[in-house]
Formats: C-alpha cells, structure tokens, sequence
C-alpha cells in the first residue's frame, strides 16, 4: 500500500492563465500531489450548446503535470449553464410544495429527468475523449455531492412518471402494491399505476410504505445517475480510479449503491461548519465550537470506508479555515487542520485534499477560507497543509489497514424509515449508531462499519445494531450464526420491508436466538428521563417486552432496558452518555477488549504499525503509553490542544 497524500481543490476558470505555474509550483513546494478541478465548468467547457471549449483545461492540465501534480478531472454536471434550461424547461427538481427550485446557484436538476440524463452522458463522454489520454490525469470525479442542497428528492412531473414505472417494476401488479402499501386503509387503493401520485401535498400523512418506496425511488435514481457516468469514464480509462464526494452526516440516499459503481468513496469534511448545523447540545457547541465535534469526524471516515469498494476512501474536500455556509462561521483553532488530516490518515484515507487552493474574492463563498489568502498570501490552513506533508513523508506513514475487532451496524434505509414515521420526533437511525459509536471512541476501539446486507459476521467480538428498520435475510442468517458478542438497539426488527408490523412483534428474531416481543412502546419528549438502576437513564423511547431472557437492567419504573439470551443483549430504550459507556464499557469486557486509557478529549485509532492520537479540547493533556506501543514517533505523552501524537507500535497494528 502506498503512503497516503495530500490534494488540493483548484479553479483554473477562475484566475489569469498567467497565475497557474506559479500556483502549481507552490501548490508541489507545499507538497500536495492531487489537484481536482474542473466539477463546476460547464460554462466554460460549452459556452453555448455545441461550442466546445476544452483547450483551456488541457492547458491547466498541462501546466500541472508539468509540476509533477496528479489531477482528478469532475464531470460538470452539477451546475448546468443556464441555456441548459432554455432546451429543457422541465428539468428542474421540485420541492414538496410542489415549486420548481430554479437556477441562479447550483444543482438545480431533476436526477429523473431523461433529457438532463442524455446530457449528462454526453458532457461525459467528450470529456473523456478530449483529456482521457492527458499524461496529467489521474482518476475522475463523477458530478458533485449528490443530493446537496436537499435535492435527493423532487416532486417533478418527471419523477412522477418515473417513480410509477418503477413501482411497476418493483410490484407487477396494483393488486401487490396495494397489498404492500396496505391501501385498504382509508380506502387508498388504485386500479392502474397511472393513478399514483407522488406522497406530497396529502391532507394528512400518506401511507408510511408508499413514501418509503418514494424515499428508495429516489435514492434509486442517483444510483442510476451515476452509474450512467461512471460507465463512461471507465470505459474510457479502466486503469483510472472513478470517485464521486459524498458528504458528511447525509442520508437521502443510499451511498452503499452508488458506493458499488465507484472506485473510491469520498467525503467533504468540514468539522465546524457540520456541528453548527448539526443538533448536538449548546453545551457540545460551545465546547468544541472551533474544532469540530471529535466524534463525528471518525464516524463519517469509518462509514466512507465501508462505502468504498475495498475500503477505499479519500477526503476530496477538507476544511481549511472558516466556512462560509453555516450560520455562524468560527475560525478553527489553530493545529486543526493539521489534526483533521492525521485523524483522516489514522482512519485510512489515501488522500486528503483541502478546499481550495485560494479563497475567491467574489460570488457565493467569497468568505470560505482557503490555503492561501484572496492576495495570494498564506493562510494559516497552508502552513498545516505543508507540516502534514513533511510529517508523513518523515514518517513514511502508512501500512496495512487491518479490520477491527468491533463492527457496527449502518443502514440508510432505516434513516428514510424513521423520518416516514418517527413516533417520538428526533429519533433516528444516526443518532443511536452515534450513541453507542461514541463510548468505544472513548475507550480507544476501533470501529469498522457495516452495511445491513452483511452475511458474515466473522472475526468480530463484537457487533452493535441500532434501530434497524427491517432486517435483510442475510444479516438475521449471520446473527445467528454469529459466534461473538451482539447488542441490539431499539426499534431493530420492528417493521416489514412493507413498513408493517410483524407478525411475530419486533425484534422479530427466533425465538433460540432472542426470546423477546417487544409489546407497547412509550415514546415521550427527551427531558421526560427515567433512571436506570446502578447510572444513568432512559428517554424519547422506551419498548415494553415479554422476554424469557435475562434482565441485565432495570429503569427505576421497573421494565427491562437491557436482556441478555447468552452473548445477545438487546436494549429496549434510548439511553444517555452515561448509560451507554456503561453498557458498552460491561460488553467490551464480556467480549475480552482491553481499552486504552485516553485523557478527556483525545481520540485515537490504530493504522499499521501507527497508533495515532488526536486532542480535541483547549488543554493539553498526557498519554498514558498503551502496552503495545515502543514509544512516540512525533509528538509525545504531552499532547497540546489541537495536537497529534503518533506512536509506534511493537506489532504490526
């Protein structure tokens, strides 16, 4: 395995021709090796529609390889020109209220709309023939960030048809869809498809199972969307790497399907601007308001892993100073974009490329920071960028990255799910992974996530499923199967695939595997909290359960949290921070884990020979060395605020 690098973001359009050698020089002198460009050019690339104009990226390609620089071309489609719209009036997605969202920023397409789909396959393809062959090119970029800007979802005239032609494909006939949508209720049944419309502007809430088929629909469409692309570009160059950057903490559509039509997953990483967005308490807020949550940005790395084919992963865009999107913009504290790059590294990125070269002077994110300044000064952020660069060439960081011992369960679909029909409003698949992902961080285990279609579960001691709508038969065949420790979290089991109640009650397991029904439930607001016996609490959803297995804990009302049958724990409520390091603390000693003893604040993850520590508070803090390591190889037991220690390990990692 190579060394990981770093990238950079760059827009030749934007600056004088004259300007791109000195910036390619300095970009090498920093030591960045990727440079993507080109995903916001269609203006530029056809002016007017047939009038190519290709020849100034091949000149900007050209001046960056001259520098030694790898470039990652986007395809331009996720800002067509504005006489896109003149040739296809319709193309524009539509919101739930049923207006279309109109140009004059960005992404404004309809991923149903068949003629912007040609024309997406088209602007592909010559661009493929005009710099497939570049010397400079070193993978591709399909579009960018899907689903930005809520635009996963549109109620167009065109995804109305294509939605009714996909629930022909997906049911046969109206007699099965009416079956599974239970459309007897309320008297909601169709004779044709044509009938259907989409689940919008409805008196009161359509049928939970019709817009979770919307919600598949949907996600469908991108994955159709991009594959057109990719098929294009691997075509093209088979021997290049086709990428697509996802984004963090988004969950409109299903990134393990677009994932299987990829090379590499990669994600846009701004720390800070995603906690100011996010809902994470005031007091999360004001604590890490110039560094980013520190368990969010491990999460979404060891998801984007699971995306990737193969594991393979980059960060295509990484936060260099303030953003300019949330709605307060804090600088981040000096050293964090530095540790931002370490933690992607230590969580087995190949490429972390920071968001942009130079900041713009003008338009929409004027005030979104950059490596260097608007004069074409240094940022801070360019500075960090060229310590990162000289850490990990010392280091010769690197090496195998090994699979964890801990794996969690991540499912997209349970997210739409629990949207359709919450119960208990703010609850969501993310938030309870996030729940039990945060206690083992804390204990320095590492993590590896899952997708829901996983059949084997070998070679983890322990697997956590949270709230997963509905199982696939090949991950109840692997818990079965599964010889390690299992914790299974609320609301897992506890729907069809049709978004009905099953038969048998959640969690829906037999009976030799689990012996629980889960029987009534009590979704009440966050503050109504109950104590559990022994620490901490319950709140926002807690199920009642006929159960023959053992109750571990019990709230102080008397009912079951937490039931064991032999190395299966399921957990029948929504547990606080205290409550859930206690049961994750209990189940890594039952599964023989030996937890490393961090100091508040730092994170750490182990990649090769590498273990690598990350501050995130505002004080120092001293490492206690871990057994298997043979001292530190930069930095050391006294970690400073927003600093990086990486130790080296007497095994292999």
């Amino acid at each position: 395995m190579t060394s990981p690098v770093l990238g950079v973001c760059y827009y030749p359009e934007h600056w004088p021709e004259a300007w791109w050698a000195k910036d390619a020089a300095r970009m090498a002198d920093v030591g960045i090796v990727y440079v993507r460009i080109g995903e916001f050019a269609w203006s530029k690339l056809e002016p007017t529609p047939g009038d190519l104009q290709f020849d100034w990226l091949v000149r900007a390609m050209d001046v960056l390889g001259q520098h030694g620089l790898k470039v990652i071309v986007g395809t331009p489609t996720a800002t067509p020109p504005r006489w896109m719209l003149d040739r296809h009036p319709d193309m524009l997605a539509y919101d739930e209220l049923g207006h279309p969202r109109g140009f004059g920023s960005r992404r404004h397409y309809c991923f149903s709309h068949e003629g912007y789909r040609q024309e997406s396959a088209r602007i592909t393809r010559l661009l493929a023939d005009r710099v497939g062959q570049h010397p400079a090119l070193a993978g591709w970029q399909t579009d960018n960030e899907y689903g930005c800007h809520a635009t996963t979802v549109s109620y167009s005239p065109a995804a109305r048809l294509g939605f009714q032609r996909w629930l022909k494909d997906r049911y046969g006939t109206i007699a099965a869809l009416n079956e599974a949508w239970g459309a007897v209720f309320w008297s909601m049944e169709y004779t044709r498809f044509e009938q259907i419309d989409l689940p919008n502007l409805t008196v009161t809430e359509a049928a939970p199972a019709a817009r979770l088929d919307f919600r598949r629909f949907s996600s469908d469409q991108i994955v159709a969307y991009n594959r057109i692309q990719s098929d294009i570009l691997r075509a093209a160059r088979p021997d290049l790497p086709v990428i697509h950057n996802f984004m963090g903490r988004f969950t409109d559509f299903d990134h393990y399907a677009v994932g299987r039509d990829l090379d590499v997953a990669s994600w846009d990483s701004y720390p800070i601007g995603h906690l100011a967005v996010s809902t994470a308490s005031a007091e999360t807020k004001d604590r890490y308001l110039r560094q980013g949550d520190l368990d969010s940005q491990g999460l979404q790395h060891d998801i984007y892993r699971a995306v990737g084919p193969k594991g393979r992963w980059w960060v295509m865009e990484q936060q260099p100073g303030p953003v300019n999107w949330a709605r307060y913009n804090p600088d981040p504290l000096p050293g964090m974009a530095r540790l931002w790059a370490w933690e992607a590294f230590a969580h087995g990125a190949e490429v972390v490329s920071y968001f942009r070269w130079r900041q713009a002077p003008f338009a929409q994110e004027q005030m979104h920071a950059g490596l260097l300044r608007p004069d074409s000064e240094p940022a801070p952020g360019y500075f960090e960028a060229e310590q990162v660069a000289a850490e990990l060439k010392a280091l010769g960081f690197g090496g195998v990255f090994a699979k964890a011992r801990v794996g969690i369960v991540y499912d997209y679909e349970s997210e739409w799910a629990w949207e359709v029909q919450p119960q208990a409003a703010g609850f969501t698949h993310h938030d309870q992974v996030r729940a039990a992902y945060g206690p083992l961080r804390k204990r320095g285990i590492d993590v590896d996530m899952l997708p829901p279609d996983t059949a084997d579960l070998s070679g983890y001691d322990l697997v956590i499923i949270p709230a997963l709508f509905t199982w696939s038969e090949a991950l109840k065949s692997a818990v079965a199967d599964f010889r390690g420790h299992l914790l299974i979290g609320p609301r897992t089991g506890s729907k069809t695939a049709n978004f009905a109640i099953p038969g048998g009650l959640g969690p829906d397991l037999p009976r030799n595997v689990l012996d629980l029904k889960v029987t009534r439930v009590d979704a009440s607001r966050p503050t109504d909290q109950v104590a559990v016996v022994g620490g901490g609490s319950v709140s926002l959803w807690r199920e009642r359960v006929e159960t023959r297995g053992e109750t571990k804990l019990r709230d102080t009302e008397g009912f079951p949290v937490l039931v064991a049958q032999g190395k299966l724990n399921y957990l029948a409520a929504c547990g606080d921070a205290v409550l859930m390091q206690r049961i994750i603390d209990g189940l890594l000693a039952d599964a023989g884990l030996t937890p490393l003893d961090l100091p508040e604040d730092v994170r750490a993850r182990v990649h090769g020979q590498w273990r690598v520590y990350f501050n995130y508070g505002l004080e120092a803090r001293r490492l206690t060395p871990a057994a298997d390591e043979r001292g530190y190889a930069l930095g050391g037991a006294e970690i400073p605020a927003a600093g990086v220690t990486v130790a080296r390990l007497a095994t292999g990692g």
